[in-house]
């Protein structure tokens, strides 16, 4: 899903390729019917005009060129677990989608699945390029009418962020700024921001506000914080002044699609700092021995964290409704959530009745960077928006999320 600096790789292009033609040649005819060779040759003639005073007969790609009644997005880290069921959305909203993702932790295989729902010509491209690149961001861009984008990609795990810092900076603030950049050049006025809860930190009180201070306490929510402030200053600016901005501070995600077309597929180096659920599954499955549960002393109820677990399917809801309500010279800031807090106990007690399976729990040590309490209070997102999460039975949302992983246990490689 996210991109990285590391990788300097060569943006892609997958471009449609238009095949036409008429084959007149008959080798089994002897070569002596001249007039009928004028006559093929001017009906080939008239052909070739009336395909291009044809709409849909040019040269460019269909994406490159804007469309009335056509909105087109741009979603960075459409191959991975959040946007890609984004991109499954908007399809299926009647959206074009460019899908621009460097795999590095994305998977082919869900970009596959979107290909092979959406085959219609001009519904979806995939793009392989890094946001790091910022030659190639630009050349994607030039090459493409986007209307919006929707910019998913980012590492996003708290635990390996205090481990590696300056990838989490170059990864989520300088490729959000390279984004931005290349928007202002080729004016795309429209922006839905992924950020998190974790710009928060810890705060002194509980449900969490949009104006709740933002005081976070790991790499991962600073360097989102850093994006949020480099994207409000952007839009503060006299050339920016009809950006149509929304940022979307979502919570704990879980869950998958309910029709089973898409889930969660980590790699399986980075299942240490993957979701809970991810890790409860994989023990559920005897990919690993059993659960670890990181901290059992914060101020709580049971001594483990709480957490608002929202639905992957409410969360790009709202991603939807997000971009359907921008309006050019303002900027929406939301939570996104439940509104209801559970703690880590309650979560693996919730995971094993859905997976069936009796679960070893291991108790350690707090994970650096780790908060006790966060839940939202999402009252401004379903006054403005119209927005109210819908899955939030929690047992269900894993249900469903265990569902798909038993279907592929190898993540997409085994569908």
């Amino acid at each position: 899903m996210p991109t990285t600096p590391r990788s300097r790789s060569q943006a892609r292009t997958t471009r449609p390729w238009i095949l036409s033609g008429m084959d007149f040649a008959d080798s089994r005819r002897k070569p002596n019917f001249t007039g009928k060779i004028a006559v093929a040759a001017a009906l080939t003639v008239m052909c070739i005009i009336v395909l291009k005073q044809s709409p849909s007969f040019s040269g460019t790609s269909v994406f490159s060129r804007r469309e009335t009644g056509v909105t087109h997005v741009l979603v960075t880290g459409g191959a991975g677990y959040i946007g890609s069921h984004a991109t499954l959305r908007l399809l299926s909203d009647n959206y074009r989608v460019t899908i621009v993702d460097n795999l590095s932790r994305g998977n082919m295989g869900a970009v596959r699945v979107l290909q092979r729902l959406f085959p219609e010509p001009g519904r979806l491209q995939f793009i392989y390029a890094d946001l790091g690149d910022a030659k190639a961001v630009n050349k994607i861009f030039s090459e493409n009418a986007f209307d919006a984008v929707m910019h998913f990609a980012a590492v996003a795990y708290v635990g390996e962020s205090t481990m590696e810092p300056l990838r989490y900076y170059h990864n989520i603030t300088s490729n959000t700024l390279t984004v931005l950049e290349a928007m202002a050049a080729h004016n795309v006025n429209t922006l839905i921001y992924s950020s998190t809860c974790a710009t928060y930190g810890e705060p002194d009180t509980m449900p969490i506000v949009e104006t709740t201070p933002q005081n976070p306490i790991n790499p991962y929510g600073k360097a989102k914080k850093m994006a949020e402030d480099i994207i409000l200053d952007f839009t503060k600016s006299k050339k920016q002044s009809n950006m149509a901005v929304m940022i979307l501070r979502y919570f704990n995600v879980i869950g998958s699609d309910p029709e089973g077309r898409l889930g969660e597929a980590p790699r399986p180096e980075l299942r240490e700092h993957g979701r809970i659920s991810g890790a409860c599954f994989d023990a559920a499955l005897g990919i690993i021995p059993g659960l670890k549960v990181r901290g059992t002393d914060y101020p709580t109820a049971d001594g483990t964290c709480i957490r608002d677990y929202i639905d992957v399917t409410d969360l790009v809801d709202a991603h939807v409704k997000a971009l359907g309500k921008a309006e050019p010279g303002k900027v929406g800031i939301y939570n996104v959530g439940t509104g209801q807090g559970r703690s880590v106990n309650e979560f693996v007690k919730a995971c094993m009745k859905a997976t069936g399976a009796s679960i070893k729990v291991e108790y350690l040590a707090r994970r650096p960077g780790d908060y006790a309490e966060v839940y939202s209070d999402p009252s401004k997102i379903y006054k403005d928006l119209n927005w109210t999460a819908q899955y939030t039975d929690l047992g269900q949302s894993l249900a469903q999320a265990w569902k798909w992983q038993k279907a592929h246990p190898n993540g997409y490689g085994s569908a």
